[in-house]
């Protein structure tokens, strides 16, 4: 397969850094934005030249409704306001494949559509779910985007410990953008983007 010489070991470390970032010490974050029900903190990355972003908030829903909307495949589309489209490029064991999606225009079009070729996998994590993935150097471009990078990624999805039927859902996202765009206005709109997803995301578990 391109870029990817052994999807079981590639998951297992894909895996293992996330919840490293999930064991990250509260005090090494900083709130970038916060709403009534979600709050988007970030720190400085050690994957590139830009910020690694924590996203937090419960929704009222059981965790593999929630997790079905999130992962790969075609409900992802219903709701998600910033994908445009979504092809699996690969499917794999245990939950794996390799996904091409496309995004929106952002910030009045200064952050125009991009493109990305993900590594993605699901697994089991406390009682609930982890829907990481990962950017692969996919040499098959298309020339009306940019080719965005998803450095480690991903979503934890748990029961919370009162009631089984709400989730709190935490994500990772440290997006590179590539192209020439000021660095405030990928912070503000990554911000911005993750507050949509969870009321974009709410709405659709609702009407599900």
């Amino acid at each position: 397969m391109e870029g990817l010489p052994d999807a079981a070991d590639f998951a297992t470390k894909l895996k293992n850094t996330l919840i490293q970032y999930h064991s990250i010490d509260d005090d090494m974050w900083r709130i970038a934005k916060k709403t009534r029900d979600v709050t988007i903190w970030r720190k400085p990355s050690e994957e590139f030249n830009g910020y690694l972003f924590k996203a937090q908030g419960v929704i009222d829903d059981v965790v593999s409704s929630v997790m079905d909307h999130i992962r790969p495949g075609p409900c992802r589309l219903d709701w998600d306001r910033l994908m445009t489209s979504l092809d699996i490029l690969e499917h794999f064991e245990e939950n794996c494949c390799v996904m091409r999606y496309t995004t929106a225009g952002q910030l009045w079009n200064i952050i125009s559509p991009r493109e990305f070729v993900d590594f993605s996998y699901t697994v089991d994590y406390k009682g609930g779910l982890l829907s990481c993935g990962v950017s692969l150097d996919w040499s098959e471009k298309r020339a009306e985007f940019v080719r965005g990078y998803n450095h480690p990624c991903g979503w934890f999805c748990v029961p919370l410990k009162d009631n089984e039927n709400q989730s709190l859902l935490t994500g990772y996202i440290q997006t590179d953008l590539h192209g020439m765009i000021p660095q405030s206005a990928v912070d503000t709109a990554m911000a911005n983007t993750l507050i949509n997803f969870y009321g974009d995301l709410r709405k659709a578990l609702q009407k599900a």
